[in-house]
């Protein structure tokens, strides 16, 4: 294995505690010199910079000195690489099945139209004991941020990440890039990563509106870049309605004021979204259907 086969990228601000839980579990990662790994510092105010540089001299650290987002600093970061295979992951996100290098390297050459292999995710602060699974190789739309891998040579066949997205939704547009250009996304089950977050407690802090908002901003941005033109109406109202109707009627106020902050957004952004529209072919939008969505969370309860 070679240095330039694969590289470990981390975009993180102000985290400095879980990246150190990260970086924790990711030691074999680090000290094989045959791994390129980079951190993105987004302009942090909590010593993560001074941190890195300070325990972990073999980390290559790229910084902001002032905060540009998520998605500027993944595109950053992708751009950065030489290596052949690129893993994404969060900074309190860590792999833990064993043989993952193989395991990429075998899917990416027996599938040469595979251009991002998603991983098997679980998302909470404690990993259950029986870790086994009886799913099987798929292909999917998209996949998540937290923990994918990119076949390097896919990437630079895209355009980059839309950084005015801010959060959320850029896997998703480069999967209809993906597909758009023949490419494809497999989910590998074999490769498993904690995503150490708890998804229920999110909904009780300070950022939950502004989470909502650019959740449900990103989705409509998708529909107008992509949908086919007559797709487009019954989407957004299908979508709209079922926000209101699952979160606002029954009382979850807060979410109203998400909604009506990602339709101003959609507003605003309305012109770039129709210049930079690319839409899918009728036959294609079919096809895109056929495939199934992206396998957010893996319930260890329902393993198939």
């Amino acid at each position: 294995m070679k240095k330039t086969d694969f590289s470990i990228l981390i975009t993180t601000k102000n985290r400095l505690n879980d990246l150190k839980d990260t970086l924790n579990q990711l030691t074999d990662f680090i000290t094989n010199e045959a791994i390129e790994f980079i951190i993105c510092d987004d302009g942090s105010t909590d010593g993560t910079s001074n941190f890195i540089e300070t325990n972990y001299k073999s980390i290559q650290l790229i910084k902001n000195q002032k905060s540009k987002g998520l998605i500027y600093s993944r595109n950053r970061l992708l751009n950065l690489t030489q290596a052949k295979y690129a893993i994404t992951l969060d900074d309190d996100a860590h792999i833990v099945s064993q043989n993952t290098l193989e395991i990429i390297e075998n899917v990416f050459e027996l599938n040469e139209k595979c251009a991002v292999i998603a991983f098997r995710i679980f998302w909470g602060q404690l990993l259950p004991n029986n870790l086994s699974h009886s799913l099987s190789n798929k292909r999917l739309k998209g996949f998540v941020g937290c923990g994918h891998v990119w076949r390097m040579a896919a990437w630079r066949s895209i355009p980059n990440y839309p950084d005015w997205f801010t959060f959320y939704g850029e896997e998703d547009f480069a999967g209809f890039q993906l597909f758009k250009n023949s490419w494809e996304v497999w989910f590998v089950p074999d490769i498993l990563v904690h995503h150490r977050v708890d998804v229920k407690a999110r909904k009780n802090q300070k950022d939950y509106i502004t989470r909502l908002r650019r959740s449900l901003r990103s989705g409509w941005y998708l529909y107008i870049l992509f949908y086919p033109m007559k797709e487009i109406p019954s989407k957004l109202t299908y979508t709209f309605w079922m926000q209101l109707k699952l979160k606002v009627f029954k009382g979850d106020f807060r979410a109203l004021l998400a909604i009506l902050g990602a339709v101003f957004n959609v507003l605003f952004n309305l012109p770039r979204l129709i210049y930079n529209r690319k839409s899918l072919t009728n036959l294609e939008y079919k096809k895109y259907q056929m495939i199934p969505d992206a396998m957010v969370y893996w319930n260890y309860l329902n393993k198939k």
